[in-house]
């Protein structure tokens, strides 16, 4: 069990049919490694495989990366996409998350 000190990371995997799943973790290989293999894996991506890590980011705490999290999966696969081929454009996103943890109105 990861201490509340653990720095967490957003990540997005490619299942082989195509389709995203976001995920949050401490140690990104390990949860990868858990998704390939065995019961701790979610259930989306049994039989999904060959997964690939298209997207990770270090977020720091859990409150946050689970609002990451949230926020992700309520996008489109297109902006998915986008979000994927713009490094910048998890940046505004976290800067946005964090900004709301001060001011609630600006999520």
């Amino acid at each position: 069990m990861a201490s509340s000190k653990s720095r967490w990371s957003v990540y997005m995997l490619r299942c082989r049919d195509g389709s995203l799943y976001t995920g949050i973790a401490t140690d990104v290989s390990r949860r990868l490694a858990e998704h390939g293999s065995g019961p701790k894996g979610s259930r989306y991506v049994r039989g999904r495989g060959p997964l690939e890590l298209v997207l990770q980011s270090e977020v720091g705490d859990r409150s946050l990366a689970t609002r990451a999290e949230v926020r992700i999966k309520r996008l489109s696969k297109y902006a998915k996409e986008e979000l994927i081929a713009s490094k910048r454009g998890i940046g505004e996103l976290l800067s946005q998350l964090r900004a709301s943890k001060t001011n609630p109105a600006v999520e």
